[in-house]
């Protein structure tokens, strides 16, 4: 099973389709079992093959899946307005996260018109202690996720990601308290991000909600009116997917 849903992590926004070759390739495995696995995901939907060009690409099982869970929880469809109202209001890139297997996984991007901007894509993982979505993400997490996410060595994605625990407990407390996260180029060089948790009706995260500049384009009057946005958006998000005020929310995480 384990090796039968790799594959489907292998496709994204800039590989929708790929060859058995190529698939087997990126999974390390053999041909034939990399046939026997895709042959498995398809009869359940989960992949299906173009019959002219033979290559591989996401099934429709999938978004019969994501429709039952948005059924449940319908975050993207609570979440599309303020995403798109942040993007007109800053006309910068704002993206929605959602948080699943101790990582946050990109589920919605409002791009702006402008040439110049931070390109995010859907189906993206985001690393928790170099993005101001991980950073709002863990100041709103269980107490266990947040000591998983930074009980490992830490990657360096540019010269000025922190990867030190404390230091980065200390910004996730500072996070808290503020009500939003601030990056500064800490996963990409030339980016400056501010977050938001939005919360669930436990009072920890789900999800996330950023905007993303180019770092030059970026001033501290600037970060600090996209964060008060982001952070209002997110608590609006919150109560309604909640039923409660996110007051109570965070008081009942707290508990």
């Amino acid at each position: 099973m384990d090796k039968a849903i790799s594959l489907l992590d292998l496709f994204s926004i800039d590989t929708p389709e790929l060859g058995l070759s190529e698939i087997a390739r990126r999974a390390g495995y053999d041909k034939a079992t990399t046939r026997r696995l895709l042959l498995s995901l398809s009869r359940h939907g989960f992949v299906e093959q173009d019959a002219e060009t033979r290559h591989y690409r996401l099934g429709a099982g999938l978004t019969r899946l994501a429709r039952i869970r948005e059924a449940r929880l319908p975050l993207l469809q609570t979440a599309l307005p303020f995403l798109r109202d942040l993007a007109i209001a800053t006309s910068e890139t704002v993206h929605l996260s959602e948080a699943g297997n101790a990582s946050l996984l990109t589920v919605l991007v409002e791009h702006p018109a402008r040439a110049n901007r931070v390109n995010v894509n859907v189906g993206e993982y985001l690393p928790l202690h170099s993005t101001a979505s991980g950073l709002a993400y863990l100041a709103h997490a269980r107490p266990d996720a947040v000591k998983a996410a930074l009980g490992n060595p830490l990657t360096a994605f540019t010269s000025h990601t922190v990867t030190e625990p404390g230091a980065i407990l200390a910004e996730v407390e500072a996070t808290r308290a503020r009500g939003y996260s601030i990056m500064d180029q800490g996963f990409e060089d030339g980016v400056f991000s501010v977050a938001a948790a939005i919360l669930g009706s436990g009072g920890y995260a789900i999800g996330t909600l950023a905007i993303a500049a180019p770092v030059v384009r970026t001033t501290k009057a600037l970060a600090a009116e996209r964060g008060q946005a982001v952070a209002a958006a997110a608590r609006q998000i919150s109560e309604r997917l909640s039923g409660e005020g996110f007051g109570a929310l965070r008081k009942r995480a707290s508990a």
